[in-house]
């Protein structure tokens, strides 16, 4: 029963007046009214309902208190103290604890308090719930007191929430020292990974203002297949069939889109087209490639050290891979000066090499590997730059993600040089919405353009098979029941239509102008001088 912590003076002076009269008239229910108002105007609650309403957590905070102290004493002379070591230890704990407190648990809720102490103690707390769902793909943690979460590309609040702001410390302290990095106040930001491939990043005071901030990017355990974004219409069939020829044919393909749509799993795939006789090679900063082949090297940065030395950046990575032999180079995402080299490598004989970057069309793509070129600190003019671009990248793939949260690859564009000091790029496919329904999901398709590659020859040469039909744009029929019409059919006839005029006749804006409209007319003067 909810209580009010204080009462008013006028719900004090009706309770007054009408209790005495219905005691009178009807002594059994102003016995119950004169107890419910006890009770709802802050009437001091006894030790029962005390023990009642907080015994579950109050029981569960002294428990835990007790078997954290007894466990850090045992553990400390264990010569074992592997994680399964500790939860039978735990278990053990737990039952001992909580028979001394003359509370015994039955073997469910036993369970759960050991699962539960364990997480806490050791693991990531009430985020080990949330790690253990496949379906949620991302998880932001914006304080002790919001943990959001995102499934089916939908954001939604969860309940969980951690006690104190130094239980999320601990929990962030224990992600990132695993993998052999640090976080505090001089390094404030910090990119890792967990165990299962999954992406963090932290960002703590004083940079970030809300308290500790952490962000989770999950990927599937198993991996997605190529039927897999065929059945959740990220591509065609024909669309994959004809990014396996390129990859087959060692074309140089650029993936590109914002912040989770998608690239990271689409490079996934696309790389598991590669031969498995190849040397593969790749570089990120975080470690979220999971590619297949057996002879794959994958290096990874790593931040300065306490001292600000020790740091390897992308570019050092890029530039010491080429020393190693590479049949394949894959640079997980392009950021900064390390696209120079990328491009270098892929211009000089490390074909069929793979990267994203963050980008929201291929001209922007283009554009922002411009950028990062001139990042490098080289003083290269800008139509060397667009040079190497057209010869080294051969196709961009761009991914998004729609309004319903679906992820879709909206254009596949080739590039085939440069004219006129523009790096010249034509589409093949791309997706076109069609509409919208009354859920919220997108409706449409992908579609080709009506242009055949021009580097079709080489692929056809490396002993490809592409069916040419593919390319075949379809019919655009115009009518009322198709998603695109012509102008004609959204706009008003009279609108449409110009006014009728004798062969020969010279047009005039006066005859595009109503009867009353103003019209202007120019000095002698002034058009003399136009």
């Amino acid at each position: 029963m909810p209580r009010w912590p204080t009462a008013n003076k006028g719900s004090q002076d009706v309770l007054a007046t009408a209790l005495p009269q219905m005691a009178l008239e009807q002594p059994i229910n102003a016995l119950s009214a004169m107890q419910l108002s006890s009770r709802l105007l802050g009437a001091r609650q006894t030790e029962r309902e005390i023990v009642d309403e907080d015994s579950g957590e109050t029981r569960y905070q002294l428990l835990r208190r007790q078997v954290h102290a007894r466990l850090v004493d045992d553990t400390a002379y264990l010569s074992e103290t592997d994680d399964q070591a500790v939860r039978e230890r735990l278990a053990e704990l737990v039952n001992e604890t909580a028979c001394a407190l003359g509370q015994p648990l039955d073997l469910e809720e036993g369970m759960r308090t050991v699962t539960r102490i364990h997480h806490e103690l050791l693991g990531f707390g009430p985020l080990e719930r949330l790690l253990a769902d496949p379906t949620i793909t991302e998880i932001m943690v914006n304080g002790p007191d919001e943990i959001w979460i995102e499934r089916a590309g939908r954001l939604s609040l969860t309940a969980y929430r951690f006690e104190t702001t130094d239980q999320l410390m601990q929990v962030i302290d224990r992600m990132v020292s695993r993998v052999g990095r640090r976080i505090d106040e001089s390094s404030p930001m910090v990119d890792a990974r967990l165990e299962d491939g999954s992406r963090i990043h932290v960002v703590i005071p004083p940079v970030s203002l809300k308290g500790p901030t952490l962000t989770i990017r999950r990927f599937m355990t198993t991996g997605l297949e190529v039927s897999d974004l065929i059945d959740h219409g990220t591509a065609t069939a024909e669309m994959m069939g004809f990014l396996r020829a390129c990859v087959r044919a060692r074309l140089n393909i650029l993936v590109s889109g914002g912040t989770g749509v998608g690239k990271t799993t689409t490079l996934n795939v696309i790389s598991s087209f590669i031969p498995e006789d190849e040397r593969i090679v790749t570089i990120e900063d975080a470690a979220e490639l999971r590619l297949r082949q057996r002879h794959v090297l994958s290096l990874e940065t790593r931040p300065a050290n306490v001292e600000g030395r020790g740091q390897i950046l992308v570019r050092d990575l890029v530039i010491s891979s080429l020393r190693m032999r590479p049949d394949r180079l894959v640079v997980g995402e392009c950021r900064g000066g390390e696209a120079l080299d990328m491009l270098q490598a892929m211009s000089t004989g490390h074909d069929g090499s793979l990267t994203t970057l963050h980008a929201s069309s291929p001209r922007e793509a283009i554009s922002r590997l411009e950028t990062m070129v001139l990042m490098a600190g080289t003083e290269l003019p800008t139509p060397a730059v667009r040079g190497q671009i057209g010869s080294a990248i051969d196709l961009i793939v761009q991914q998004g993600r729609l309004r319903d949260g679906s992820r879709r690859i909206l254009s596949i564009s080739e590039i085939y040089g440069v004219e006129h000091g523009e790096v010249q790029v034509q589409e093949l496919f791309r997706f076109e919405q069609t509409g919208v329904d009354a859920d919220g999901k997108v409706h449409g398709r992908h579609v080709a353009c009506g242009r055949v590659p021009r580097r079709t020859a080489d692929i056809l040469a490396c002993g490809e098979d592409l069916d040419m039909r593919i390319f075949v744009a379809p019919d655009r029929p115009s009518g009322p029941d198709h998603p695109r019409r012509r102008l004609a059919d959204w706009v008003p006839e009279t609108l449409v239509t110009s006014p009728s005029m004798e062969p020969g006749e010279r047009r005039r804006r006066s005859d595009w102008l109503p009867e009353k409209a103003t019209r202007m007319s120019l000095s002698r003067s002034k058009r003399k001088a136009s």
